[in-house]
């Protein structure tokens, strides 16, 4: 299983219907749960980003899939980062020149 990291920022869509973000996150919880996709945590930020999620796929296709997915709504936007954990930074160290 792989880390990502979820960066999302509402649309006008997204904002306008502020009061729905508890049950979206649900609702995308439920998604990402049918889709084989863990969900660590949701938060919802101050800054560049509205709500940041750390999730666990089984690989690049799984999170893309469901990026999309909850973009599609249009509520919001997304940005998909691959995590690694200190693990996985062992092992691309040591083949490291």
């Amino acid at each position: 299983m792989a880390y990502y990291v979820f960066l999302s920022n509402f649309t006008d869509q997204g904002i306008k219907a502020i009061k729905d973000t508890q049950k979206r996150a649900e609702a995308f919880k439920a998604a990402a749960s049918k889709s084989g996709v863990k969900v660590h945590t949701l938060l919802w930020t101050l800054g560049q980003y509205d709500v940041v999620g750390i999730t666990e796929a089984k690989d690049d296709i799984a999170a893309t899939a469901l990026s999309l997915s909850i973009a599609s709504l249009g509520n919001i936007r997304t940005q998909t980062l691959r995590a690694f954990d200190t693990a996985d930074m062992t092992k691309i160290l040591a083949k490291v020149a």
